[in-house]
């Protein structure tokens, strides 16, 4: 059985995270997301790379909207050593959709629908709903983390700056 954790909420209601908290120094931990419906990625595909990892609860919401915005216009901007992860547990396929109407082209968008390896993972699961609690983790080139904001309510927007400066220390 998985740790649960409390402290966070949504809407102001209290909801439970399951999993361990991920803190920084921490090695990062393995997971297995969908970049499709039938092809699969793990940190290991991203071996060598400083990452950024934006989890959000569903890019059709307002706040995940923006959030997975702003991330793709820093993407940009952060050199080619860099990879932006955007990772919720909407299906592949409306990902796919979502980034090609929002045009979002530097984000790799991730899909933990399948058996929630990245939320239990790295302790975002919500156990009320089954969302991803919006987060951020960044993860040198060695896979340690150098970076971490859980955001208590879920309707808020994450220190962007800091993720982005966290970043560009290890550039």
């Amino acid at each position: 059985m998985a740790q649960e954790r409390s402290g966070a909420t949504l809407k102001g209601n209290p909801i439970t995270l399951v999993g361990q908290e991920i803190k920084v120094g921490d090695k990062a931990p393995n997971f297995q997301v969908n970049k499709n419906l039938m092809e699969q990625a793990t940190l290991a595909d991203y071996a060598g790379k400083i990452k950024l990892i934006s989890v959000v609860p569903s890019l059709d919401t307002g706040v995940c909207d923006a959030q997975t915005r702003r991330f793709n216009e820093e993407a940009a901007k952060l050199g080619d050593n860099v990879v932006v992860l955007t990772i919720s547990v909407d299906l592949p396929f409306a990902q796919s959709r979502w980034c090609g109407a929002a045009g979002i082209d530097k984000v790799i968008t991730l899909s933990d629908y399948k058996n929630h390896s990245f939320g239990e993972a790295y302790g975002v699961l919500i156990k009320e709903i089954q969302l991803l609690m919006r987060s951020i983790f960044v993860i040198d080139a060695n896979d340690t983390v150098q970076y971490v904001e859980y955001l208590q309510e879920m309707t808020e927007h994450p220190n962007y700056e800091a993720a982005v400066e966290a970043v560009k220390k290890l550039v």
